[in-house]
């Protein structure tokens, strides 16, 4: 197991120095609050209407956000992959209940950071602040605006093809259901486009 936890835990440090570089200290620091988990598929790691605690790096495995309405109603608000934060970032900043519930979708493996103490690191050490800075220009700020261009300049077997090309084999591994609702499309319009896609082969 310690194997398979140097290996995670430098899956994060890559992924914080995709952002801005990291000194030795500081990521021992980061080290240092960090906590391997494994959740099996199905299982709730925020519940709507709790307030988060914890910042998750998914390591193995896919989570979804969903918020239920008045009705009963699901809708995927977001699908978190291999590589990705999952949580709820309102809730955590704000210290509020969240909107949404994340449930996994396979078995998986995180890398829970307790949000208070990560916060602090992160106000105490330069890196680690232009690290955050760069992280929320990219994810927040460049990210949300494609996304929102996408939704308008898009149609749903662009954004598809698009979600496709980041991971191949995401309608293998995940409900199609949940990958249309991902989309803002119903399932039987996400398998009409998956035919019409197979017949151009």
């Amino acid at each position: 197991m310690a194997i398979h936890q140097d290996k995670y835990l430098n899956d994060l440090k890559i992924k914080f120095e995709s952002y801005a570089p990291i000194s030795a200290a500081s990521w021992q620091l980061i080290e240092d609050i960090t906590e391997i988990q494994s959740i099996k598929k199905g299982e709730v790691l925020l519940e709507s209407g709790q307030i988060a605690k914890e910042i998750y790096f998914v390591v193995k495995g896919a989570m979804r956000a969903f918020i239920t309405d008045a009705a009963g109603n699901l809708y995927n608000k977001n699908i978190f992959l291999e590589g990705h934060f999952a949580g709820s970032k309102a809730s955590l900043l704000q210290q509020t209940p969240s909107h949404f519930t994340i449930e996994a979708l396979e078995d998986s493996i995180l890398i829970q950071l307790d949000y208070k103490k990560y916060r602090a690191l992160i106000d105490q050490h330069n890196d680690l602040k232009n690290y955050y800075i760069a992280y929320l220009e990219k994810n927040w700020v460049i990210e949300k605006e494609q996304r929102e261009i996408a939704l308008v300049m898009q149609n749903a077997t662009e954004r598809y093809l698009h979600l496709l090309s980041s991971h191949p084999d995401l309608s293998e591994r995940i409900p199609l259901l949940h990958i249309a609702s991902h989309l803002g499309i119903t399932p039987t319009q996400l398998s009409r486009i998956r035919k019409n896609l197979e017949k151009d082969l």
